[in-house]
C-alpha cells in the first residue's frame, strides 16, 4: 500500500532543505548550514540543520518521528502571522532569545512554509 502523505520527520526536513537550496529566486539568499545527514528523529526533536540568511542564522530545523519543527529566531511575529495564514501550526517558545516554532507535519506543508521563509529571506 502506498502512503498518501509524506509524514516522516527526517524526510520532511530533507524536502525542506531541497526547497531552501533549490532554484527559487526569492529564497536565493538562504542557505542550509551545520547539517547532520545522519540525524535520527527523536520525540523532543533532533537538530537537523540551520538556515542562514547572508551568513546570519534565521532558523533551526529539528526532526521528530512524524514531523519537522522549524524554530525561527528572527522576524518571529511576522513569520507566525504568515505561517498561520498558510494553515501551519505555530507557537511561541519562551526562551531567551525568544523563538517562533512552526510545525511541518507532512511533505505538502513544506510548500506552505515557503512564504514564511520568504519573510526571513528579505529581512
Amino acid at each position: 500500500m502506498v502512503e498518501d502523505r509524506l509524514s516522516h520527520g527526517k524526510r520532511i526536513a530533507q524536502l525542506l532543505a531541497s526547497e531552501v537550496t533549490g532554484h527559487e529566486r526569492s529564497l536565493s539568499s538562504l542557505s542550509v548550514t551545520d547539517s547532520d545527514p545522519d540525524v535520527e528523529p527523536t520525540d523532543d526533536g533532533a537538530f537537523a540543520y540551520a538556515i542562514e540568511h547572508d551568513g546570519e542564522q534565521v532558523a533551526e530545523v529539528f526532526v521528530q518521528p512524524d514531523r519537522a519543527r522549524v524554530e525561527f529566531v528572527t522576524e518571529m511575529a511576522t513569520v507566525a502571522d504568515v505561517a498561520e495564514q498558510e494553515g501551519l501550526r505555530v507557537r511561541p517558545k519562551a526562551v531567551k532569545p525568544a523563538r517562533t516554532l512552526v510545525f511541518v507535519e507532512n511533505g505538502a506543508q513544506v510548500k506552505w512554509l515557503l512564504p514564511a521563509l520568504r519573510v526571513v529571506a528579505t529581512e
